[in-house]
């Protein structure tokens, strides 16, 4: 019999907690294409961009004046995210040329490498480079029960989605993103490194994810490279459970727009934060506090990456 589930262990930076844009990361600047707007010519591809965090980091992007390539599995839904972002965009932002907005939906399944391989080269060949590349696609899988009490599929699964789609983007995007000294995103979780009860599949995809990140910033080092948890953001009704919600599980209450807003600050070129590169990082950290208060341990003792503590 599936037992209770014990609150998880969950370690975080001492920094004051964000759960939407605050003033370090204040997107405006870039979207009105002014002196910040380092996004111009850019190309971005976001994998996993048809809905939820994924659509909003893409819309950030493409306000700042970037190219903007959005990956999902179904060409009907990423033609139709696409429509509703550029209606958005010519709607919300009256800064923003809207004549220069481009968005560009290509249909692949992340798991699929003959798929993205295939995207990246339409995207070389239409653009000439690739400065961004976001992976983000990902499942959650059920949390209700021992991993051996469910289907091995559905566990194997979680981890094809979760690690080898963003291998896949990696693997793709990496030659084309060293030739612009650019960066590649993993969208991971605060579960990679919380003791979080039947949420292996999730908890294991999410921790080889930062470890995956580790090696692009080890092997690629002029890709900035970053692991980072977006917030809790609920962005699909939840599967039904058969036990109830744990008493520790903690509302959805950040926004979809503070991980978009975060990356295009990690992201700007500006090199301010690259001392996060190869690392684990939460989109509700204050970066400012981060880059005050923590810098210089992060640095030195090389902090913020997966390790066995003694």
């Amino acid at each position: 019999m599936t037992s209770a589930p014990r609150a998880p262990v969950i370690r975080n930076l001492a920094v004051t907690e964000r759960h939407d844009v605050y003033d370090a990361i204040y997107p405006e600047p870039y979207f009105s294409h002014g002196t910040l707007s380092s996004f111009k010519d850019k190309v971005a591809l976001v994998a996993g961009a048809s809905t939820g965090i994924g659509y909003t980091i893409a819309s950030f992007y493409a306000r700042a004046g970037a190219k903007v390539v959005i990956v999902a599995r179904y060409q009907k839904t990423l033609n139709e995210a696409r429509e509703r972002m550029l209606s958005e965009i010519k709607e919300s932002s009256t800064e923003t040329p809207y004549s220069s907005v481009e968005i560009l939906a290509l249909a692949a399944d992340v798991t699929d490498p003959e798929a993205i391989e295939q995207v990246v080269a339409k995207v070389v060949e239409k653009y000439g480079h690739l400065d961004v590349a976001i992976a983000n696609a990902a499942i959650g899988g059920s949390w209700d029960q021992r991993f051996p009490e469910g289907d091995p599929a559905d566990w194997w699964n979680v981890m094809e989605v979760n690690l080898r789609g963003p291998y896949n983007v990696a693997h793709y995007t990496l030659p084309h993103l060293e030739a612009t000294s650019g960066a590649f995103v993993g969208v991971s979780s605060l579960a990679c490194q919380a003791s979080l009860p039947f949420a292996s599949a999730y908890s294991v995809s999410k921790s080889a994810l930062n470890r995956l990140i580790e090696y692009i910033a080890m092997e690629y080092p002029q890709v900035k490279s970053f692991a980072i948890h977006p917030g809790r953001i609920i962005t699909q009704p939840p599967k039904p459970r058969t036990v109830a919600a744990p008493k520790w599980e903690p509302a959805a209450g950040d926004t979809l727009q503070l991980p978009a807003a975060t990356l295009l600050k990690l992201t700007d070129g500006s090199g301010r934060f690259d001392f996060l590169s190869g690392r684990f990082l939460s989109a509700n950290w204050d970066l400012e506090e981060v880059e005050r208060e923590w810098k210089k341990d992060i640095v030195e003792k090389d902090m913020l990456l997966t390790r066995i503590v003694l």
